[in-house]
């Protein structure tokens, strides 16, 4: 075993390359300074007292709110879903409201572009989920390839073949941060994925670590950090943390982003304990969150019960059911769902629109579209309390 050190860099000359900076009037001179990664799979994480506490009651938070929803988790586990990929994305200033999100969802909407991101990553989401038994390089890919899937300069599930910066300028040259060469990127994954697979340790510090080493290695032209997030969501089932829901930790994070972003410096620098820290301080905070976001949600519906005239056996339940996951409906949205005729949706959604559950609306030409405004305006607020900080 070896102690995490400090990823080191090389001195690389600058060249414009690839699809992205062709025919580009760029700077043609310079020297940019990669990072090096260093070699996790060995690593012994030193990590004081007190973080390795905080880690473990994060952790017993975890399992205490996937065993709370284990009996209702059909309701909730989508909400939870797209809750996490509406935080992990307005990290990444790509921020959309709940409706807007409720709409670019529906079967034939008309999305906004930050939205339809949000969508994408609800997609990266549930691929990490799908794909968590077997945590490899091709799910890693396979979640890149479900969030970037409507944006090939990208080149969607493929590790990049040039460079990656962090930073506002226009080449790598004085970048805060530049990803390692692309020719290092198969061999840096690789090292990543036998750390992963280590069971010994505990089971959230090592899914911060690899976090970091995911954003450090840097493996894709964009969406790096969502497709890092998804991979904390892939090893937390992975590792038996959850087994039912998704915990929103970007939810948590998204309360200090200075914080996260420190970390992931501190981490480059061969300190583990902040991104450890953070990650188990998100996690307490993305918990709480969640649970008034679920008891929220539970007194909607109870208090429709009091307002829906429909017979015990009407499809109209079943309707206000789907709504407190899916507040933004449509009639094709609805028949998929009930698995009825879509001529025949609306027969359970008026009843509804008249005791003042829904309000109906358009999404684009002859597109009639249905939108709880209780569930959206406590989504809405799960979301304001995440990018609240205290």
């Amino acid at each position: 075993m070896t102690s995490l050190r400090p990823i080191t860099s090389e001195d690389v000359r600058w060249e414009p390359q690839g699809r992205r900076h062709a025919g580009r009037a760029l700077p043609k001179y310079g020297t940019y300074h990669p990072a090096v990664p260093a070699s996790i799979a060995d690593v012994a994480l030193d990590l004081p007292p007190s973080v390795l506490a905080g880690a473990e009651a994060a952790s017993r938070e975890i399992a205490r709110f996937d065993a709370e929803l284990g009996g209702e988790i059909a309701p909730f586990a989508s909400v939870l879903l797209r809750s996490e990929s509406a935080a992990s994305s307005q990290i990444e200033n790509l921020t959309a409201s709940a409706r807007q999100i409720g709409e670019a969802e529906l079967p034939g909407g008309k999305a906004k572009q930050n939205a339809a991101m949000v969508v994408a990553n609800t997609a990266a989401m549930q691929a990490a989920v799908a794909l968590s038994d077997t945590v490899d390089a091709d799910a890693i890919r396979a979640m890149h390839r479900a969030l970037m899937i409507n944006d090939p300069r990208h080149t969607p599930g493929e590790f990049r073949t040039e460079p990656v910066w962090i930073g506002s300028g226009a080449t790598p040259i004085g970048a805060t941060f530049v990803g390692p060469r692309h020719e290092l990127i198969p061999g840096a994954i690789s090292d990543l994925i036998a750390f992963t697979r280590r069971d010994d340790m505990l089971a959230l510090p090592q899914i911060a670590v690899s976090h970091a080493q995911f954003e450090t290695i840097h493996p894709f032209t964009d969406g790096n950090g969502r497709t890092g997030r998804a991979l904390v969501q892939a090893m937390l089932r992975n590792k038996g943390l959850t087994r039912q829901v998704t915990v929103p930790v970007s939810a948590g994070l998204l309360a200090d982003t200075d914080a996260y972003f420190a970390a992931l410096t501190s981490y480059r620098d061969g300190d583990a304990a902040p991104i450890v820290d953070s990650f188990s301080s998100a996690t307490v905070r993305a918990i709480a969150n969640g649970r008034q976001l679920i008891a929220d949600l539970r007194e909607i519906r109870e208090s429709w019960n009091g307002v829906i005239t429909a017979r015990s056996d009407s499809a109209v339940w079943k309707v206000a059911d789907l709504l407190t996951r899916r507040p933004v409906v449509n009639a094709v949205l609805v028949a998929q769902e009930l698995g009825i005729e879509s001529t025949n949706a609306h027969r359970y959604l008026n009843p509804l629109t008249k005791a003042g559950i829904l309000i109906e609306t358009t999404n684009g030409p002859r597109n009639r579209v249905w939108r709880s405004p209780d569930v959206l305006v406590a989504l809405d607020a799960f979301a304001e309390r995440a990018g609240r900080r205290g």
